[in-house]
């Protein structure tokens, strides 16, 4: 298959395939390793490499960048394994950052909106620095629960995760890269409207399901695993949240209920 049209860059160099090359791909269809995605021919004329299952081993190096994120919206497990697995992309750390950022400005938001404070406007300016750093805190200590959780019970569960042991270290990495539906929190915030709750909750959904599946494709795991491993990590958060609530520490939430203010 001719590629001459095909934009963004190319998956790596090298890919031409040595056949003493350790396998460092895998197949989008069936998961199997490849030593290669395309062979690079003459006068820029690339075919793609046909996998085992007798399907391209990845069809998603012709496509725009635009397309792989509606299928990852969709949580198609191609596009995910062409991400973690076809593809160097490094932004996990900075995406990590700016969602519980966005995590931390709803819980501060909330938290001000609710309060009603008559101290001069320094003290209240300061104060409402601190409580957004406490709220950043909060979110992520319980973000690191929430993967403890699920890092615990996959552990216990590591007969049957995987035939060999698993990349824990690729796992953290597909973890954070699927949180990116948290970067939604804040047009839900200052597009307020009646239907914002019913918005928070659907995408606390929409995170826990591309979390699910990104455990489901990194450790080629079966969905009742995953499901429990997410589960898991559920219940940890859920853990500490409690605790800091015995703590009286207003924690805010993501999936808050706003109290309807009377006109």
């Amino acid at each position: 298959m001719g590629t001459g049209g095909r934009s963004g860059p190319r998956p790596g160099k090298g890919v031409v395939g040595a056949a003493s090359a350790p396998c460092q791909y895998r197949c989008i269809e069936c998961n199997r390793e490849a030593r290669e995605l395309y062979r690079d021919y003459s006068h820029g004329v690339l075919k793609i490499t046909i996998c085992s299952c007798q399907k391209p081993v990845d069809k998603y190096i012709e496509c725009d960048p635009v397309i792989i994120l509606i299928n990852a919206i969709l949580c198609k497990a191609q596009a995910y394994r062409h991400i973690l697995f076809n593809t160097k992309i490094n932004i996990h750390g900075k995406l990590c950052m700016f969602c519980l950022l966005c995590e931390a400005y709803l819980r501060w938001w909330q938290l001000q909106d609710s309060n009603q404070n008559t101290a001069p406007d320094d003290l209240i300016r300061y104060a409402k620095e601190w409580d957004f750093y406490r709220m950043f805190a909060i979110a992520s200590l319980e973000q690191t629960a929430f993967f403890i959780g699920i890092f615990t019970f996959l552990w216990v569960e590591r007969p049957m995760t995987a035939k060999k042991k698993p990349n824990f270290f690729l796992l953290l990495k597909a973890l954070l890269l699927s949180s990116y539906g948290k970067l939604l929190l804040i047009p839900a915030v200052i597009w307020e409207h009646d239907y914002t709750p019913l918005c928070l909750k659907l995408i606390k959904v929409f995170v826990l399901t591309s979390n699910f599946q990104a455990i489901r494709v990194t450790l080629n795991i079966n969905r009742k695993l995953s499901l429990l491993a997410v589960l898991s990590g559920l219940l940890l958060e859920s853990t500490m949240v409690y605790f800091f609530q015995r703590m009286e520490w207003d924690v805010g939430s993501d999936c808050a209920i706003y109290k309807s203010q009377d006109v």
